[in-house]
């Protein structure tokens, strides 16, 4: 039997956020670790192949990158609004 690793996946909406630890074989890609968490039965409309990743808060380059004992993979949301308009908008109405 192969040597498992537990790692946690994380995945948060404005309403609703989850982190799940699951155990994984040991040289699981952080995807395949991402699917074996059972993610996406949580939120059905997340897309893992297309979704960008990190582990504790370092983006991953390469979703086939294994996964180490201990990661927490971060499954991250496409960004509404660019975060410096976001600032300028936020400066603009304290100014008011």
């Amino acid at each position: 039997m192969a040597d498992t690793i537990a790692v946690e996946v994380a995945y948060a909406l404005p309403e609703k956020q989850r982190i799940l630890a699951v155990a994984v074989p040991s040289g699981t890609s952080v995807l395949e670790a991402a699917r074996l968490s059972g993610i996406t039965r949580e939120f059905p409309q997340l897309e893992l192949e297309s979704a960008k990743m990190g582990i504790f808060g370092k983006t991953v380059r390469n979703l086939s990158d294994p996964v180490q004992e201990g990661d927490r993979i971060e499954i991250y949301r496409p960004l509404i609004i660019d975060p410096k308009q976001a600032r300028a908008n936020r400066a603009a109405k304290t100014q008011k």
